[in-house]
């Protein structure tokens, strides 16, 4: 089970790094070959890279929340503590 999680988050975790990639190449002005134009790449690049980001920062508030590891305004309602 953790190796399937670990593949999990390892994929997206390396969209997000190419991503990077992309958007690093266009500021040294080099243009990867199924791109026509630096402007395209870096807004794929950047896109994958937020893809990538969001996915694993979601990953890990949701195994988080689900371990109550969070602060009482991001749990669900089903674990809020009630007044009585």
């Amino acid at each position: 089970m953790r190796l399937l999680a670990l593949l999990i988050v390892l994929i997206p975790g390396l969209i997000g790094v190419y991503g990077i990639k992309l958007m690093r190449d266009v500021v040294f002005g080099i243009t990867i070959p199924p791109f026509t134009s630096l402007i395209l790449q870096f807004i794929l690049g950047l896109v994958f890279f937020l893809a990538g980001l969001a996915f694993v920062g979601g990953f890990i508030f949701y195994r988080d929340r689900k371990r109550n590891k969070v602060q009482q305004r991001f749990s669900s309602n089903r674990h809020k503590k009630t007044k009585s």
